[in-house]
């Protein structure tokens, strides 16, 4: 692969045998959301919040409402509260929030941060600074959470960019680019690990993977060949995505790692080929949330037919 890069000495090219892309997730911003409203100052995504209360030491408002209730915005709302500010609600358009229990308890008991479920944001109002916005629960009814700072949470996908530039296949499920199990992507010689390709796990997963790709791209330097595409990994509602998604001969990855739209309670996965079933696993304990990790064992891999069809994950 050939990379066109810019460094201090401005833009150069850079020749390799091998390229492995971690460029990671990013939150998806107000306007990503299309949520309609003014333009005013006070609106953030967690990162830009991080750095301007802790790279700058900025004034980000008294009043805070935090969009989302994963563990990022558990994360944001400690956040603001650090900053002196006060948190309004964590507005969630899911049933519950999607994060350890404790945590969420000890927020809504403990600092009395309420949680709004089945709750989106509207529209944001206000100019010049954000004066408030407008929230609309699932049966239709609306109210207005006066506030002057709102924080846009979790929504990642993929940073993906140079990956679609660099013309890789990429997965519809995740967003990024579609990798097996060595994390091989459909163009020989790139390699993609981390939350670019499945966003988001823990830092410490992505690091795990960007560890454990060493192997695979030291294997192609020797002279290994690069897969076959293989076959496509696929997921049936009310799952979101999967990765690895895509089964080649090359070795199968620790475990799978999936998301689900909606709160299951103790699934149980199927795995099946051409009406052919291979496997059924109940992972872990207790419920699955959207935004948190469902993993699935990798120990079903070798019942796949190469020759056979799209190999897909339902729930029992």
């Amino acid at each position: 692969p050939v990379l066109t890069a810019v460094g201090p000495g401005g833009p150069e090219t850079i020749e390799a045998r091998a390229v492995v892309l971690a460029t990671g997730a990013r939150e998806r911003p107000r306007t990503a959301r299309l949520v309609p409203g003014t333009r005013p100052a006070g609106v953030y995504t967690t990162g830009e919040l991080q750095q301007a209360v802790h790279l700058f030491g900025q004034d980000v408002g008294a009043r805070a409402v935090v969009v989302g209730a994963e563990d990022v915005s558990y994360a944001a709302a400690a956040t603001v509260r650090a900053a002196g500010a006060e948190v309004v609600a964590l507005v969630t358009e899911h049933p519950r929030a999607q994060t350890g229990r404790a945590r969420a308890r000890a927020a809504r008991l403990c600092q009395g941060i309420p949680l709004l479920t089945d709750t989106t944001v509207a529209e944001l109002l206000g100019r010049g600074r954000l004066s408030g916005v407008r929230v609309r629960h699932r049966d239709g009814r609306t109210a207005v959470l006066v506030c002057d700072t709102v924080v846009f949470t979790g929504d990642f996908v993929p940073d993906h960019e140079l990956a679609r530039r660099g013309g890789l296949a990429l997965d519809p499920g995740t967003r990024g680019p579609a990798v097996d199990g060595a994390l091989h992507t459909s163009r020989p010689g790139v390699f993609a690990a981390g939350n670019v390709v499945h966003a988001v796990e823990r830092a410490g997963t992505a690091a795990g993977e960007g560890a454990g790709v060493a192997g695979a791209v030291l294997d192609f330097l020797a002279g290994k060949p690069w897969p076959e595409p293989g076959l496509p990994l696929a997921v049936e509602a009310p799952l979101r995505w999967i990765a690895p998604n895509r089964i080649t001969p090359a070795a199968p990855p620790a475990r799978y790692v999936l998301r689900t739209s909606t709160p299951l309670t103790r699934p149980v996965l199927r795995i099946h080929q051409d009406g052919r079933l291979l496997h059924s696993e109940r992972p872990g304990l207790g419920a699955a949330l959207p935004n948190r990790p469902l993993t699935l064992t990798a120990r079903w891999t070798g019942r796949v037919d190469p020759k056979g069809g799209e190999v897909r994950v339902s729930l029992a």
